[in-house]
Order: structure tokens, then sequence, then C-alpha cells
């Protein structure tokens, strides 16, 4: 018995529910994998058994259920006898996002030490406690630090990704951590996407051989009948399925492909790592064919468990099964019963605790799927050793930041540099030259780290939360003075002394997830300044190297004519110094390292997205050496760009949509509110981000005194929505009423809305519409739009905004009285 369920786990039930329908999936279709034997043996299995039998209902169904540190403590564990704990994107021990290694520790600890105190039946079972480590160590200050996946996929290096994620499991062990979120097997279709760049490239067998690289760098060879070194953690190949396919790049949306393409671009990831020992893996929030994955039974476990034979647990993504019809984050059987093992509930644990015991005890959930989801979690516990005198083993501080890991780090960014244009090969940059750095990405950490770094976000990362590292601008700065250069710093490229060259680094800011999906491939769609600053170089006749920082190819073929060379810089981390390697020459007229990366995806020749006519093609890459001028290229756009600017949405998923910016007018003056800070010294309005329905989907709002808070942008053409009977609606949860008046405007024409804010039920989402003929009566000129929506208020107020749009309305509503 215990053979059996090591090599396939026990199927789940054979009934299911609408949204685990397994009609369309065809087994038989699809790559055949195995887990390891070496996952376990037949002492763990028995024990297991042994485990299973002495158990309660409430101990297994606590197995099945991961919190977030943000919403519980330790003590909450002698109560509730949750299985597994993560650290979101912005949690941090005691709330604070910069916490040392020690830190971490203490707090893994400390849950632990509860969930090891025997119940009355003697069973204790540990936590295992998860992280998002996805590029390095990342949420530590002072952790190594490498490029994102699109920058890795450059490299094209197994070998070095194996490396790779050996050093980070060092680190993350270090700091007594188990378990990563990592890694990311998406094959990303739409470059829209916000998760691009967690993807390493376009073809599937280079994501394959890096899936099996990175698995065994981070776990290790799984060794019969031993748990995983002290410096090797679990691994999870994710998202399960297809979430680098979805219609129009949207996270998660719908892939709508047939089951041939499902498997052959965007399946192809997981047999190497299941085959390599994975010990989890992850469900994408996404769907295929309409189906969500966290209840698609067909996927689950028809494909991944039974035909790919996955020995370790799935495990949910954020409250992702909450997306399933007919389920809540606090209620979904449906999930379970479809083969998810533990559900990531980071802060609906609780209820979804309560509601799944009252599920397994009348027989919702089967006593078999349940007891199954329970085996294959201890499987992996034991495979960790958290069942031992030591726990593993998990704690080297030292680890964490040690130099030969940032020398990996620095070979990895120097790997994954691509050349697109060198003209007149002012690239390597002379010995003795005088270098002139520019642009707002030269100096600045967060824009070279990029997202979950620090923060779910990144955008909150300043040059001492990496004191081993470097920007770009320090490591350029000590190369060209190594080799007997000067090098000057000017953000807007303004110099007094003409330099001999000039390099103008700029690029995407920080983002993750879904807040960096984008309409379009065209970078700067308004307010051009990056190419402003390349152009002014040239006319003042100084040879310009454009470094572009980004998660994705785009259209920058404006910003590639304006400069002499072109490299696409990724995000390559904290480690400037290899960029410097490759772009610097030496005093003996050589780099350090040549150029050797070549493109993962296609860069495109216009803003549409999927990119159907490249630019520079997959696998496109110059070397050193190499004679190849480049003319000039097309600047057209291909697409209305005035269309795919995005005038009718301007607020959700927690921030504004390009191209509208979320700003505060108060006494502390104007300021953005999606770059920190969100507060200023005499402001009397401060934001900060909150889950309302998901992670960081709501921006929180306190008035303590007469401020504005405004979503503008470029000139917007409303007036095909005016003859259309469109109206302008807020969907917010009013927090505190105050007791002054409350002021909406668009185009500059107000109207006082108190009474409809009074009316809103406190404390709950409610939405407001304002037709935009009202603004049009007052004067407010529809054809040029620049300020969206201006909510005006005073001491006293409190608003989360959810969502702010144009939407057509089906009734005759009335305007509130206007502000004269």
């Amino acid at each position: 018995m215990a053979t059996a369920l090591l090599l396939a786990g026990t199927a789940a039930p054979a009934a299911q529910t609408e949204g685990a329908n397994s009609a369309a999936v065809h087994p038989e279709l699809w790559p055949t994998a195995k887990s390891p034997v070496t996952i376990s043996d037949p002492a763990t299995e028995t024990r297991i058994d042994a485990m299973l039998a002495r158990m309660t209902v409430e101990q297994k169904v606590g197995q099945l259920i991961q919190a977030d540190i943000s919403t519980i403590t330790p003590q909450d564990l002698a109560t509730y006898p949750l299985g597994s704990i993560l650290a979101g994107g912005n949690s941090g021990p005691n709330g604070n996002e910069r916490s040392t290694a020690a830190d971490w520790a203490t707090l893994v600890d400390d849950f632990r030490a509860v969930s090891l105190r025997p119940q009355a039946n003697g069973v204790a079972v540990p936590i295992i406690f998860g992280v998002d480590a996805v590029h390095g160590h990342n949420n530590i200050p002072g952790a190594t630090l490498f490029p994102h996946n699109i920058g890795l996929g450059a490299a094209r290096d197994p070998e070095l990704v194996q490396r790779i994620g050996a050093v980070t499991a060092a680190e993350i062990a270090g700091s007594g951590i188990e378990w990563t979120f990592a890694p990311t097997l998406a094959v990303p279709q739409d470059l829209r996407w916000g998760r691009s760049y967690e993807g390493y490239a376009a073809d599937p067998k280079l994501v394959a051989d890096y899936a099996r690289a990175m698995v065994i760098g981070l776990q290790g060879d799984l060794v019969a009948g031993k748990t995983l070194a002290p410096a090797h953690v679990a691994a999870t190949a994710k998202h399960f399925l297809a979430d680098g396919g979805t219609f129009e790049g949207k996270d998660q949306g719908d892939a709508k492909i047939d089951e041939a393409e499902l498997i052959a671009r965007h399946a192809m990831g997981y047999p190497p790592a299941i085959d390599a020992g994975a010990l989890t893996v992850m469900a994408s929030f996404s769907s295929w064919q309409g189906i969500k994955h966290h209840g698609n039974k067909g996927l689950l476990t028809d494909v991944l468990k039974d035909r790919m034979g996955f020995a370790g647990f799935v495990v949910g993504d954020w409250n992702g099964h909450g997306q399933i019809p007919g389920c809540s984050v606090t209620d979904c059987a449906q999930s379970i019963n479809a083969g998810l093992d533990m559900f990531m509930a980071p802060d609906s644990w609780k209820g979804l605790y309560e509601t799944t015991v009252k599920q397994a005890r009348d027989g919702t959930i089967p006593a078999a799927r349940l007891d199954d989801a329970v085996r294959r979690i201890l499987r992996v516990k034991y495979k960790l050793g958290l069942f031992d005198e030591g726990r593993g083993g998990r704690r080297n501080f030292a680890a964490v930041g040690a130099p030969e890991h940032l020398a990996v780090a620095r070979e990895a960014v120097a790997k994954s540099l691509v050349l697109l244009k060198n003209n007149g090969s002012v690239l390597p940059i002379k010995p003795g030259a005088k270098l002139l750095v520019a642009g707002p990405g030269a100096d600045n950490m967060a824009m070279q780290s990029g997202g979950w770094t620090i923060s779910w976000q990144g955008t909150d990362v300043v040059r001492s939360d990496f004191p081993n590292g470097q920007t770009i601008w320090e490591a350029l700065d000590k190369a060209s003075r190594d080799a007997g250069g000067t090098a000057t710093l000017s953000a807007d490229g303004s110099f007094a002394d003409k330099p001999d060259v000039a390099i103008v680094v700029f690029g995407e800011p920080p983002y993750a997830e879904f807040q960096g999906d984008v309409p379009t491939l065209d970078y700067q769609p308004s307010e051009a300044t990056d190419l402003a600053t390349l152009k002014k170089l040239k006319a003042a006749g100084i040879p310009v190297v454009a470094l572009f920082l980004s998660g994705r190819p785009m259209f920058t073929s404006p910003e590639i004519n304006a400069a002499d060379a072109f490299v696409a810089g990724w995000l390559p981390g904290s480690q400037g110094a290899g960029v410097a390697d490759v772009l610097v020459a030496g005093k003996d007229g050589k780099p350090a390292r040549g150029f050797t990366g070549t493109l993962p995806f296609a860069w495109p020749a216009d803003a549409r997205s999927p990119v159907e006519k490249p630019l520079f093609a997959v696998g496109y890459g110059l070397k050193y050496g190499e004679s190849r001028t480049a003319p000039p290229l097309s600047e057209t756009l291909g697409v209305d760009i005035a269309e795919a600017l995005n005038v009718e949405n301007y607020f959700s998923g927690g921030r504004a949509r390009a191209p509208w910016a979320l700003s505060i007018t108060d006494a502390g003056g104007a300021r953005p509110v999606e770059s920190p800070p969100v507060s200023s010294p005499g402001g009397m309005l401060a934001a900060r981000s909150v889950d309302v329905r998901a992670q960081e989907d709501g921006k929180a709002f306190v008035w303590t005194g007469p401020a504005s808070l405004s979503l503008s942008g470029p000139y917007a053409d409303l007036s095909r929505q005016l003859n259309n009977s469109f109206a302008l609606r807020i969907e917010w949860r009013i927090d505190a009423v105050g007791a002054r008046p409350v002021q909406l405007a668009l185009g500059g024409k107000a109207f006082d809305i108190t009474a409809l804010v009074k009316a809103a039920p406190a404390g709950q989402v409610s939405t407001i519409k304002v037709p935009l003929r009202c603004f049009a009566d007052a004067g407010a000129d529809l054809r040029r739009v620049d300020y969206a929506a201006t909510i005006t208020a005073d001491n006293g107020f409190a608003a989360t905004l959810l969502n702010t749009n144009v939407e057509a309305v089906g009734t005759n509503l009335p305007c509130p009285p206007a502000i004269k």
C-alpha cells in the first residue's frame, strides 16, 4: 500500500463539480513523467500510515491550509493546527519588510515550536514555511539578487541556472526557511502580460532545460532514505498551467487555446521538473478554456498526478480557490476534490479551516481525498527533515550575501546582456574615456532590480537595501576610473564638460503581476522623456549608448534610432558590476567579459502584441568584433495609440492604469501616489495599498485636512462615450464619512457627492455613477479630458479606492449638485 501511494498518491474521487470538468482533457496525449522513488521510502510511508491513523479530522484539515504571517500569530496554531505558513511579497517578521536573516529564522522557529507541541492524541506536525524567493532570496536586504528569469533566459546557460538555484537555496535555508515558490515555468506568449519577466523564454525546450537545472539547484539530488541537505530547500514548479498563454496577456486570464498547444507550448517544463524531484507544484490563477486551474480535476489529478506521476503536493496561489464558480475564499471543497492539496489562504484561513472541517466531516470532501492530500504534504515534510531533531539544520546567516554568491550573480548579469546595435563600435567604452552616465535608471537600485524585491512591487527599494551591491552608475564609474578614465553622473543628461561618450540608462519602473499589464508594447507612449535625452546628447555630437532596463522586449525603435549602441539589460538585480564588466574596457582595451546573451523573446518592430513581425528574432544578439551596422528603423507604431492608450479605465488592481497616473494635491504639494513617499511633511492625505478582494487590489486614503486625489493623463477624447450615455464610475469602500463635503470632478468640473457618500453602506464596497453629460453640461470639454477623476475632501473622510472607469449605463441617472 505504501509503495503504491509513493508512486502516484491516491486518485481523487471520480465525482466532479462544474468547475472541475476533465471532459476536454485527454491524459493519454500528455507527456509522461514520474517523481523519483527517492522522494520517499517505505519506512517513511509506514510512518505516514501510522500518523494518518491517529490524526483527527481537524489536524488533517489543518494540513491543507496555509496562512500569511501578516494575519496569524504562532500562538494561533495552538487552536488552529495549520500545516503551512507563508510570507507574501509585502510581509515581513513583525511587520518589518527589511528584517534580517536572524529575524526570519526566529519567526520560523516560533511558528514551528507551537506546531510541534503534541495534541491530545500525541500527534504533532511541523509547519512548512514558504517564501517567494524568485530571483535570489529577494526578501532580505543584503541577500544575493540575481537577474529576473527573462535575463537568465538570455544567458542560455543551464549550468549557471543550477548554480543560481544552489546559491538561492543556501541563502533561503541560511535564514531558517525550507521552501521557495520557484521556479516559474511559464512560456509567455503576449508580452503585455505583467509577469513576462518571470518566464525564461519563448522556447519550451529552454524552459524545460532550466526547469530541471533549477529544481536540482534548489533541492539537490534526492537520495533514498535521506532528507534534503541543510543548504537545500523545496522547489515549486509553477504556475500549472499556461499562465503565460492567456488571451491578450491578461494576468489571471483565460488561455483560449486547444489541448495540443497547451501541451506543446506550456506543459514542457513540468515533466523534467517532476523527474528531477520537484516536491511541490503551484496551481495557476488562470484558466484554460474558461475553467479555473484551481478547480480543474482533469489537469490537476488526471494529468499532473496520474499521467505525470507527481507524488509531491499541489499548493494554490493567493486565495486563487476563491475564483472558482460557486466558491468563496472561505468555502471551496471543489478545489480539494479537483486535486489541490493545500489552499494558499493568506487572510481567509480561519473561515476556510472551519468550513473545510465541516465538509470533511459530512463527506463533501471524501476521506480518501483528504488522506491523499495530507499524505502528500507529510511526505514533503519528512523529506525536508522537519520532523527530525534540529528541524533540518537550516540556519546559517553567513550564507546570506556571501562573497562567492555575489560573484555568481555578477557573472549572471554579464551573461544576460544582449547587444542589439553597436554602430561605429562605440562599445566597449575605451580606456581613458570621459564618460557621462545619464537616465532615470543609472543610479536606481529599484529600477535595476524590478518587482519581487524586498516588497511585492519592488517600488520602495533603496540603495541601502543592498550594501554589497552596486548601482549601474557606481559600477560604470569604478570601471571607468580603473581604466584611467573619468565618469560623471547626470540624470537629465546635462553637462558642463563635453564627454567622449554617454551611457543613458532608462526603462520600466518596478512592477509585479497584474500591476505590470500594459495595453501595448510601446515604450513611453506619452511624454517620451528618455527619447528626448538620447536625442539631446546625439544632437550635441556625443556617441550615445542606450541601456534599456525592462521586464520584456518593447517597441523602442525611436530609442534605437537615437542611439549608436543599444543594449537590452533586462532587470539585472543588485550587481551592477556585471554590466560594467561587459560595457567598459580595461586598460588593456578589453572588457572583462564580452557579449554572449541572445534574445529569449522576439523584439517587436511595432507596438503590437503578440509579436508577429519581429525586429530582432529569438536568438539574436551581437558579439564584440562583429561588423554589422544597423540601418534606420521604422518608427510606425502599428496600432491606433489613441485607442490603445486606454481612455476608459483609470484605476484598477490597486493602481492607476497606463497612461493615467494617481496623484495627491494638499498642503504638502502635488506628488504621485504610485511612488513613495505617499505622504509628506504637512500633507493632508495619506495612502497605502490594502487587500480587499485580492492582494493589494485597493488603495486606502485618509484625509486629515483639505486635499485632492486625482487621476490624470494625456488628453483623452470621451465624446464617443458621451454620445453613448456613459457615466464616470467609482467603486470604493467608504471607511469614514467625516463632516465636510466631498466633491467629484472630471475635466475640471466638480459636483457635490456628499449625499451619495453618506448613503453608501459604511465599511462595505459600493459604487457611485455620475453621467458624463453632467460634466459636459457644466462646461467640461470631453474631447480633451486630462483629469479623468478628482476627489476632493477634508479632515475625517477616508475611502478605499478599487475601480475608476467610465461605462455605459442603462438608466437615466440624475446629476449631483454642481459646484459653481
